[in-house]
């Protein structure tokens, strides 16, 4: 009798999940649901392959920056020319704004500033001399969209960019943009539409819902309101000076503003390998921020929160956002403490399979509800980035340990539930797997 041929590797499993979501130039999310190349996926996509495929690696990279804008904005989407795409491009009309760009179309908003972290993991598997020239290439798109993000996102030279929708924030319907889109009044439409009850029939249309249980997602009241406000900002034409003139909310997002901190460090160590200055005005906006996160720290409730850009009063809702200032590395070690003590308490975010989007102990906590429970790897790779960097080994040691025991056991899902590890969302999603790749290989390193 013939031997049984082995069983695949996770890491080999996880490998084909990005194998087969490679489309010539980039690799999507997932097939069906997520047809467009996204910009933080493919910055988490680049860290997975660089193990295996640096010319990959590089090209998922490149490929972000056929969308940028000539104001340096990097789009959260750049559609796909098949399939779903025109539909989704009449929904955006990017094309409203000068900025945009002629020869692709994308959405008109940002998504959280990944890509230099994506740029120098890539680089850290170069030799010296194809890092110079690498990060050469990439240099001005980073530093344009840095002084974008300032220009354009913190008009009052704060220190903390703002957010114009949700999705900006990659934490969708996380607490506290629910609040916040809650405590706006609502179109008269989709008051009717709740009256009449008439939400089951926007189900039929909703391309998520055709993928996942609908009891994973958005409901469809707040998937319109979610709309609702794109078509606002369309009929702005994409302009934040115009939105601000009559702006319904905006929001200096805690996990944007954390990310786009390491982000200002990792720009500042490239600058210095290729022997550049960096503009001077945005040295100075990167420093403020480092300053300026302290001002989302509560006291009383003794964690972070992000906050309303007109009141400036913090939206006192917990998610996993809170965790972030870890992955920011600019904050104390005694604030850094006081963060890794909220992993260890049973009612927040100890849980068998960490992170949980949101905490145990909170009014929104879905255990299978999107970004209102699950855990994702995506942003266990943030934490655990954090917490090694700040010297909390063991923490990160068990957060890799269970991320990759969710994978091997269910494969490479687009989230996973943190009591119980069953997985949800789409599957095969390209995230999971490159940043399962890349626990594995850095894990072996070790």
């Amino acid at each position: 009798m013939e031997d049984e041929k082995a069983k695949p590797t996770v890491q080999e499993i996880c490998q084909k999940v990005l194998d087969d979501n490679w489309r010539v130039t980039h690799t999507i999310p997932a097939e069906g649901l997520y047809p467009h190349q996204w910009l933080w996926d493919s910055c988490f996509n680049a860290i997975g392959w660089r193990h295996s495929d640096l010319d990959k690696a590089k090209q998922e990279l490149r490929s972000l920056l056929r969308g940028q804008w000539s104001n340096g904005m990097l789009p959260h989407m750049l559609f796909a020319s098949s399939g779903n795409g025109s539909r989704d491009r009449q929904i955006w009309q990017a094309w409203r704004n000068p900025h945009s760009p002629d020869d692709i179309d994308t959405s008109g908003t940002t998504q959280p500033p990944m890509l230099a972290e994506a740029v120098v993991q890539v680089g850290a598997k170069l030799s010296e001399s194809e890092r110079r020239t690498w990060y050469q290439d990439m240099y001005p798109a980073l530093v344009a969209h840095h002084e974008w993000l300032y220009k354009d996102r913190d008009p009052h030279d704060e220190g903390l960019v703002s957010l114009i929708h949700p999705w900006e924030s990659g934490l969708d319907n996380s607490p506290p943009w629910i609040v916040q889109l809650h405590a706006h009044g609502r179109p008269w439409w989709i008051s009717a539409v709740e009256k009449l009850k008439l939400d089951k029939v926007f189900l039929l249309v909703r391309r998520d819902t055709h993928h996942v249980p609908p009891g994973q997602r958005l409901n469809s009241i707040d998937a319109l309101l979610y709309y609702a406000v794109l078509q606002r900002l369309r009929r702005k034409n994409w302009d934040t000076q115009s939105i601000l003139e009559r702006s319904h909310f905006m929001v200096e997002d805690l996990a944007f503003n954390s990310i786009l901190i390491r982000a200002n460090t990792l720009l500042r160590d490239m600058a210095h390998d290729i022997g550049k200055q960096l503009p001077k005005n945005l040295l100075a906006n990167m420093s403020l921020s480092e300053s300026a996160i302290e001002k989302l720290w509560d006291g009383y409730y003794t964690q972070y929160f992000s906050r309303n850009f007109i009141t400036h009063k913090l939206i006192k809702e917990p998610s996993i956002a809170t965790l972030l200032p870890l992955y920011a590395g600019t904050i104390s070690q005694d604030r850094a403490i006081e963060l890794v003590d909220m992993l260890h308490d049973k009612k927040l975010f100890d849980t068998a399979y960490p992170v949980a989007s949101v905490p145990l102990e909170s009014n929104y906590y879905k255990e299978l509800g999107y970004w209102q429970g699950p855990s994702w790897i995506n942003t266990n790779w943030l934490i655990v980035n954090g917490l090694e960097r700040y010297g909390f080994a063991q923490e990160a040691a068990i957060i890799k340990k269970q991320s990759i025991a969710m994978v091997k056991q269910h494969g490479p899902y687009e989230y996973f539930s943190a009591k119980n590890g069953e997985p949800a969302g789409a599957k095969n999603f390209s995230w999971t797997a490159a940043l399962i790749i890349d626990f594995l290989e850095t894990s072996a390193n070790n």
